[in-house]
């Protein structure tokens, strides 16, 4: 089952500084931190804060290359954890046909932004993620977890690093 979830910012690890995109359960209280590179959570960024670039970043040209070809976005879903890494599909319908792309995550949500299609994340993603900060044996990890847990939106603010 696929729940839908919404971006609710960017924001930097505390331990690491890596930008970690965070999304959150639109009709609950799930929230699923994606570690995410530098250059990625600037392209989320620029469209999060509505920043327009003198020429087409590579997300907008994908976008703009859709749209060319008619070719709509469904929607993204992160459909997997493996070994702490987050795997991602794009859903796309063309005349009917419809088919699923890989992706890394940042690359599907920077590309859902854009083209203002619906996020989902596999349930199993959800629990996964969760048995996985619960077996995690380093005190950094389970701290920021819980640390995350207990944002509330005022905490989850805009991207800054």
């Amino acid at each position: 089952m696929e729940v839908e979830m919404k971006i609710r910012g960017l924001m930097l690890d505390p331990v690491t500084n890596m930008p970690i995109v965070i999304l959150k359960d639109v009709n609950g209280t799930a929230v699923l931190p994606i570690w995410v590179g530098i250059y990625e959570a600037n392209a989320i960024a620029l469209e999060i804060e509505k920043v327009s670039t003198p020429r087409p970043m590579t997300h907008d040209l994908l976008k703009n290359l859709l749209l060319g070809l008619e070719i709509r976005v469904d929607k993204i879903v992160v459909n997997d954890l493996k070994d702490d890494t987050f795997y991602a599909l794009i859903w796309l319908e063309r005349a009917g046909q419809v088919i699923s792309i890989d992706s890394r995550p940042s690359d599907a949500l920077a590309l859902a932004l854009r083209v203002d299609c619906p996020i989902y994340v596999e349930d199993e993603v959800l629990k996964n993620s969760k048995v996985s900060s619960a077996a995690s044996d380093k005190v950094s990890n389970e701290e920021l977890r819980k640390w995350l847990e207990n944002l509330n939106d005022e905490d989850i603010g805009r991207y800054k690093m």
